[in-house]
């Protein structure tokens, strides 16, 4: 084998999986079709259970220096402010949640630094995937101009994912040709940078404008249809502020969105897996495609090096690519996307269980708490199973931070089921959790 996984994909997705398994000793290639990182914003909202995930993988100071919580949306009709209000008003940091709410962030600058934390030189970049066949030892791939052979292949090559293409995989779903918007990350003048600014009152005539923290930039949303192009915005901002010294100045990247609501029918065959928007595409309300890609990566990564878990890849992520479609599609069809919204936005309540009943069970989300250790999290970080001794009895924690089993008798039989001969067991001895 030239190498255990080849990624194909350098987004969000193909990046937290390369971090994942590089923490992890496992051997892989990241490569990306295009000539050099993508440079616009698409995804800007990251949530607290993707900052969960950076605790872990030890980037989150980084991301937490690059983002902004708790941006003022204004509402305007012209120059009259019509309204202020704060989606996550009421949302502050606890002990079992020590991130609260929905962090602007733009995908450039997730990107750079999911980048940055890998060897300088891992992305390769221009290194197109061009075909692949698998048997029952692993996998050959045309990568550029080079024949490569791994274990397992990852696509993480986005909605119109090639990988998924070349597996013959359903992308189950529809297309709405009447819901389109312009994006793009432009620079402007006359706006403060301490609001999220929107004019319109109907949905044709809608148009937002969002400071993205770190730059100069904001981010331009605008219903509409035509090629994407500065001039087309100028003029949307134009007439729907109806403002002459609000002023588009130029644009680093552009894109027209349509909106399409899809997942695939499997998220494995054989030696291959799809995550990201590989294996599902959806409305942009809520913020929720960045953040599910990551975790897709987050929950595949310490079973690709396990390898015996690998069927529970889908098993898991299949259900929460179903909610999400569902729960996107219903904040884009209430006609108010930027309201306040329930906390399962947060994607904090996602949850494996595989059983019902009150309080902390096999397959959730193990909270953050205070023990006479130190912090949970803290004391989970790293890419190893943990069990933290707990008042109530022992608990075991996956790599990934959802609890395995609960109590000697349960984590003891997981452990006879699912040998971790390739990962280490720490047990953590813990005081009462606050």
């Amino acid at each position: 084998m030239d190498t255990q996984v080849l990624i194909i994909g350098a987004g969000p997705t193909g990046l937290t999986l390369a971090l994942d398994l590089a923490r992890r000793g496992v051997g892989f290639r990241i490569v990306d079709a295009s000539p050099a990182p993508f440079a616009g914003s698409r995804g800007k909202g990251l949530q607290p259970r993707s900052m969960e995930v950076f605790h872990d993988l030890g980037v989150i100071e980084n991301v937490l220096a690059a983002g902004r919580f708790h941006l003022t949306m204004r509402a305007y009709d012209g120059r009259e402010v019509l309204r202020e209000w704060d989606v996550h008003e009421g949302r502050h940091p606890t002990v079992e949640r020590p991130y609260a709410s929905t962090m602007l962030i733009p995908q450039f600058r997730v990107e750079q630094i999911l980048r940055d934390a890998l060897p300088a030189g891992t992305v390769e970049y221009g290194t197109p995937l061009t075909s692949f066949f698998q048997d029952d030892d692993g996998v050959t791939a045309v990568i550029g101009s080079q024949t490569v052979r791994a274990k397992y292949l990852v696509g993480c090559d986005g909605g119109k994912s090639f990988v998924r293409k070349r597996l013959g995989v359903q992308f189950v779903g529809e297309t709405h040709e009447d819901q389109r918007m312009l994006v793009g990350d432009v620079r402007v003048s006359g706006l403060d940078r301490d609001h999220w600014h929107s004019w319109g009152g109907r949905a044709d005539q809608w148009l937002a404008l969002c400071p993205l923290p770190g730059t100069e930039l904001f981010q331009f949303q605008a219903s509409g249809v035509g090629e994407p192009s500065l001039e087309l915005y100028r003029q949307i901002v134009r007439e729907r502020t109806g403002l002459d010294d609000v002023v588009v100045h130029d644009a680093t990247w552009m894109s027209l969105y349509r909106t399409n609501i899809r997942m695939v029918d499997r998220f494995r065959v054989g030696r291959v897996f799809l995550a990201g928007d590989a294996a599902h595409v959806h409305s942009p309300a809520g913020a929720q495609g960045m953040n599910t890609g990551i975790q897709d990566a987050y929950n595949l990564g310490w079973k690709l090096a396990m390898e015996t878990l690998l069927d529970s890849y889908e098993a898991e992520r299949k259900p929460v690519a179903q909610w999400l479609l569902g729960m996107t599609t219903a904040i884009m069809m209430s006609g108010n996307p930027f309201e306040r919204r329930g906390d399962e936005t947060l994607q904090l309540s996602l949850s494996y269980r595989t059983e019902d009943g009150p309080g902390l069970r096999a397959g959730d989300r193990m909270p953050d708490g205070i023990t006479d250790q130190g912090r949970i999290f803290d004391l989970l970080r790293g890419p190893g199973f943990v069990t933290l001794d707990l008042p109530d009895g022992p608990v075991l924690v996956r790599p990934d931070g959802y609890v395995a089993a609960i109590g000697r008798s349960a984590i003891d039989a997981y452990f006879g089921a699912n040998p971790v001969t390739q990962l280490h067991h720490h047990r953590v001895a813990a005081g009462a959790a606050a």
